[in-house]
């Protein structure tokens, strides 16, 4: 389809769709109806809060100390992954969960701040658009009636008015009760003004995949579902066995943290980075030993790292350290959130 002159908040179907595998992008546009159905899959009882270790005088509440560390980034199993390079970072603390409902909210309350989802987007900007598309709202998933072959993700993913990170599938939603559950619907500024509002910023991609590795040089060659992750299980998008626990999001800190003390670095929600994305690997932190395929930049949209609890071994492998996606910076979607770095 054409794209209007006019800059278009892009999707990449790989990303907001769940891990397409082939890199189609997609415009904010229009998407059909879904019928709401019934999803036949054995749901686990309603898990509000899942209970986080002690951290005695720790220096940082909330947060561990990821110590430095030299890796080869990166994974041969979709090309953006690609090229495989040396890379060294230094020491940094990092949340041990994702930002939370609770811990977002106090943000707001503290300051007033109003997110991009809230705001909606600059109608100069987006006048191409559909009157709908120019409200206020995010992108949510929706499990839709029936599914075209899994060609177009438009089957299953919606841009609902009035989605935001008190509402994240829409009005009639809320986030009560859930306070434990990791925030979603926001944007990349709206990350980046949490983190600076505590003092700290959004980890770099380098950092991100050194902290998701822990400790481990490179990547795995077992690209298998994992099993501490909150991932789907069953036929995507139509099914969710929930073998895991859960059909949808989970609390923070409901899986296995990994050997650094991070919870949730693989699965639940997408998470940001500060790194522009390029379709390869670019220069990142530190002086790779060799020199990286370099590509161009794409205006407004940054590198997310981790998959969600929407990724499926049918349908994607992206719940891996080394797994990457664009994500448009203004454009909040019902499985993406963050968590926050700081130096010593």
């Amino acid at each position: 389809m054409a794209v209007p002159s006019k800059k278009i908040l892009l999707i990449s179907i790989a990303l907001v769709t769940v891990c397409v595998a082939a890199g189609v992008v997609l415009t904010r546009q229009r998407a059909p109806e879904a019928v709401p159905v019934k999803v036949a899959s054995k749901r686990a009882p309603e898990v509000t809060q899942c209970t986080l270790p002690a951290q005695p005088d720790a220096k940082h509440p909330g947060m561990v100390w990821v110590p430095g560390g030299s890796y080869d980034m990166g994974d041969t199993v979709y090309p953006e992954e690609s090229p495989i390079q040396k890379v060294k970072v230094a020491g940094f603390w990092m949340d041990r969960t994702e930002v939370t409902n609770a811990e977002f909210a106090a943000f707001v309350k503290a300051t007033g701040y109003v997110t991009d989802a809230e705001r909606g987007p600059d109608p100069k900007l987006q006048a191409a658009l559909p009157p709908e598309m120019r409200l206020p709202g995010a992108v949510v998933f929706v499990v839709p009636a029936n599914v075209n072959n899994q060609g177009s993700a438009m089957q299953w993913w919606r841009y609902v008015p009035g989605a935001n990170w008190r509402h994240p599938a829409g009005p009639a939603t809320s986030i009560e009760g859930r306070d434990a559950f990791p925030v979603v619907a926001v944007s990349y500024a709206d990350a980046k003004a949490y983190a600076k509002w505590k003092g700290r910023s959004l980890p770099s991609e380098a950092q991100w995949e050194w902290a998701a590795r822990a400790g481990q040089p490179q990547a795995s060659k077992d690209h298998a579902q994992p099993k501490d992750a909150n991932s789907w299980q069953g036929i995507f998008p139509m099914v969710n066995s929930a073998e895991d626990g859960f059909t949808g999001l989970a609390p923070v800190g409901c899986y296995a943290a990994n050997a650094y003390g991070l919870f949730d670095m693989i699965g639940n929600v997408w998470e940001f980075t500060t790194d522009a994305w390029r379709p390869f690997h670019g220069d990142p932190e530190g002086k790779p030993d060799q020199a990286p395929r370099m590509a161009q930049t794409v205006a407004g949209q940054r590198v997310i790292k981790g998959g969600s609890y929407l990724c499926s071994p049918d349908y994607c492998m992206r719940y891996r350290a080394g797994a990457r996606q664009p994500q448009d910076d203004d454009l909040g979607a019902s499985h993406l959130g963050f968590r926050t770095v700081m130096q010593r």
